[in-house]
Parts: structure tokens; sequence; C-alpha cells
């Protein structure tokens, strides 16, 4: 009997840790509710994170299509480029030699003098024409080294930006030529300065020459004429399409279960989306570089393309960096050892300095009693302004952000040294709960 009773004992106590274990088993699952929650802010984030890249162009295509004085500001540093100088100067060289006959250069010396006036110019290049050649090369130095060039340089990219702007977009009137695959400026104002120059040197018959237009390329790309719907549209879009990525990413993380996570995924999502941004650029500088024909100037060909897409690259290093500093928020935030440890650290560091400034005789009278009543409210108003100011700081850079979140964190270290209480507060305290024990 005692047996029986044995084995249905052990029988009901298997059933029962079966129970628990089906029991534990239910609560580890989680709700087919939270799974589709899960789905759907997945799906919103990574959505989010694949549109942040075209944001980012979209931004950078609007300022620089539709913006004159980005447009100028992106294009003023070409003018002293050495590289951008030295192709200048060479392509002014060719077209005045195009233009000087030098017969004729020896007509207004006399007769009995131009053997020695050949033989003069001769030293200078070994030939007549090498020589003069290199003195005309060297007053278009002259020229394009001087502020009076960066002056011709920046007015002509303004007058040209509104042909640019139409070019790139669908229109090809303007002064901005578009041959298939080529933007170009042109330099008949250089030439007439380079012609001044020669005739103050006392070469007079460079006076005769005509009026020269040509052309130096800007931006040279053999899928131009294709890709000028996708100029359109990212124009279109501008500053939208970020917005949009943003907004996705935030819908994401709010539908979330766990939304510290999700928050520092989504972040470190945005900020590697912005690196493979960063990446794509350098690789197509390699490619841009390596298909370009022989008579162009990779010096100059990679100056005005790192030129123009330097604002690109400034943006791509923001995004990267907010990404990051908002997933270290998010997980210093979080309930990890090493998270708690930090968050321990800091407020042990508060704690000593409002000792040591309490012991020195400091008194806030009601500041600190207020600033404790409403922390939680001031710490939300410090985050709304640092986020304010990211957002509508005009093309903050990546150290815009970082010098807005250092100026956050000093902002809260004040407000926690001030909630702090007081050492003379916790002191009674502290000898009251010796005398009771």
């Amino acid at each position: 009997m005692s047996e029986a009773a044995g084995g249905s004992g052990d029988e009901l106590a298997v059933l029962r840790a079966r129970v628990a274990a089906l029991e534990a088993e239910k609560a580890a699952a989680p709700p087919r509710h939270h799974r589709v929650r899960s789905f759907f802010a997945a799906l919103l984030i990574v959505i989010g994170c694949v549109l942040v890249p075209l944001g980012i162009v979209a931004t950078w295509t609007s300022d620089l299509v539709g913006d004159t004085d980005r447009y100028v500001q992106t294009v003023k540093p070409l003018a002293s480029d050495p590289d951008i100088q030295a192709a200048v100067a060479t392509r002014v060289t060719n077209a005045v030699m195009e233009h000087i006959d030098l017969a004729s250069l020896l007509e207004g010396v006399a007769p009995d003098q131009r053997p020695l006036a050949a033989k003069a110019l001769g030293k200078l290049g070994g030939s007549l024409e090498s020589a003069v050649g290199s003195f005309v090369h060297e007053r278009a130095q002259d020229v394009v080294a001087s502020p009076a060039f960066e002056t011709i340089w920046t007015d002509a990219n303004r007058a040209i930006h509104t042909s640019l702007d139409r070019a790139l977009t669908g229109n090809d009137e303007g002064a901005v030529k578009i041959e298939t695959d080529t933007v170009t400026i042109d330099l008949a104002p250089v030439i007439d300065r380079v012609k001044e120059r020669l005739v103050a040197s006392g070469m007079d018959v460079a006076a005769k020459i005509p009026e020269i237009h040509t052309n130096f390329t800007v931006v040279k790309s053999e899928d131009i004429g294709k890709v000028k719907t996708g100029f359109a549209l990212l124009q279109a879009m501008g500053v939208w399409l970020p917005v949009i990525a943003i907004l996705l990413v935030v819908g994401g993380v709010l539908l979330a279960v766990h939304r510290r996570r999700t928050l520092v995924a989504a972040a470190l999502g945005v900020a590697f989306a912005a690196i493979v941004l960063g990446v794509a650029l350098t690789v197509f500088r390699t490619v841009y570089l390596n298909a370009l024909p022989a008579n162009v100037s990779p010096g100059a060909a990679s100056s005005v393309y790192d030129t123009l897409i330097r604002f690109l690259r400034t943006s791509v290093r923001s995004y990267a960096v907010l990404g990051i500093l908002i997933a270290l928020a998010a997980w210093l935030s979080g309930p990890s050892r090493p998270a708690v440890l930090v968050r321990g650290l800091w407020h042990s560091g508060i704690t000593a300095t409002r000792a040591t400034a309490d012991h020195a005789g400091m008194r806030l009278g009601p500041v600190g009693p207020f600033v404790r009543r409403y922390r939680t409210w001031i710490t939300w108003i410090l985050v709304a302004a640092a986020a304010a100011g990211v957002i509508f700081w005009s093309h903050p850079t990546a150290w815009v952000i970082v010098g807005l979140t250092l100026a956050l964190v000093f902002a809260l270290a004040v407000v926690a040294f001030l909630a702090e209480e007081p050492a003379e507060a916790k002191t009674p305290q502290a000898t009251g709960g010796a005398a009771q024990a």
C-alpha cells in the first residue's frame, strides 16, 4: 500500500514538474502580437536605413543644384587648387598659341636686330615656338595664381549655376554646355587677362589676338545624360527624403517591444548606412579617375571630384557620428553591468564634487529644491534643445554634433550637481541611523 502511495506521489511530482516546464516555455515564448510588432518594427528600420544614403545624396543634390550660394561656396576652393590652376594655365596657353603668328613677333624689330632677337628668344626654350610658349605659359600662371582669377572663377560659376540647374534636370538651355557628357565653363575672361599681361610684358602682337572662347571641363561623365531624371527627382525630394528616412527609423523604434535595444540597433544601422555611402564615394572616385581620357589631368579631375562632394562627405560623417552617439547614449541608459558601472562612476563623481562644494561653504538656497523637484522636466528640455540644435543648424558637421553633445553632457552634469542633496542634509540622517542601530 505504501509502495503504491509512493509511486503515485512520484508520478504526481513528475506531472507537476512537467506542467511547470510547459508554463515556463509558454511564458518565455513571446506572444503573437509581439512577434508581429517586432517584424514591422524591423521592417521600418531597415527601410529607413536604406533611405538614409539616398536622403544624404538628395540633400546634397538639392543644395548643389538648387542653391546658387551653396554651389559657389562648394566650387570656390578650386580657384586656389594648384592642379586646377596648372590645368587652366595649360588650356589658356594652348588657346593663345593657336592665335599667335610667330613671324609677326619680329615685325616691330629693326631688320638688323631680328636675328639677335630671335636668338635671344631661342635661348628660352631651344626654339622660337617653345620660347614663346614658355613665355605665354608664365603669364598664364601669373594670372591664375592672382586674386583676379578667384574673382573670375567665382563670378563665372555663379553666372552658370542657373544653367547648370536646368541642364542637370533636363533643360539644356543656358551658358553651360552639356555636350552628351561634359559640363564646361568659358575661359575667355582669363584669356583676356593673359593678353593684357603679354602686352604689358612687351609682346605687342598679343593685342591683335581676337576674342578667344575656350572651355574648361568642370564635370565629365558618360552617364550625365542618363541621370538627368535622377537629378531632378533627388532635387525635388530635397530635405524630405532624409526626414522620411529618420521618421521611419523612429517609428520602428516606437513600435518595437524592447525599445532600448532596438534604438541601439537602429542608431548603429543609420551610422552603418552613412559609412557605406562614404565607402561608395571612395570606390566611385577610383572608378571615375580610371575612366578619364588620356588628355585630362588626373590631379585636376580628382580636385574637382573631391571639392564637389566635400559637403556630401561632411554629411556622411555627421550621420555616422550622430548614430554612434545616440547608440552610446541608449546603451549607457540600459541595465548591463558596464552601463551600470559607468552611471555609478558618474553619480559618485557628482556626489563627491557637491560634497566638496558644500564643505567649502556653497549655499544654493531655493535653487536646489527646485531642480530636484523638476529634474526630469529639465533633463528632457535640455535633450530637446540639443536635438533642435542638430535639426535647425544649417548643415551641421560632425564637430558641431560632438560639440552639442558635450554641451548637453555638461548641462546634465550641472543639473545633477544642483539636484544632489547637500552634505549637511545627509549627515543627520546618517547620525540618526547610527543612533537607532
